[in-house]
């Protein structure tokens, strides 16, 4: 099951979540992302949300619950899960 917008606001820096639609180079393991910042949320749409994400050397992004902004990698709460194992599962579902 995708983090819920509930989750994605607890998340700190150096959590780690996993994707349940990328895979790494042996397309067996799904892509760990680390929590690169503090989630922001704003006062006037609660249900609004930006995660920092880092992936590898030089890729960073954001966490979204579904407003795409600017041409940074945009990645959204349903393509994410809290454990690696629950990524795996929900690829496989697809």
């Amino acid at each position: 099951m995708p983090i819920t917008l509930e989750q994605a606001k607890q998340l700190k820096y150096g959590d780690y979540l996993y994707a349940n639609c990328l895979f790494n180079a042996d397309e067996k393991t799904p892509r760990k992302y680390k929590i690169n910042g503090k989630p922001k949320t704003w006062k006037r749409d609660p249900d609004r949300i930006k995660v920092p994400l880092k992936w590898g050397l030089y890729e960073y992004g954001e966490l979204t619950n579904g407003t795409y902004e600017g041409n940074q990698f945009t990645y959204f709460l349903n393509e994410m899960e809290l454990t690696e194992e629950a990524a795996i599962k929900q690829s496989t579902k697809e």
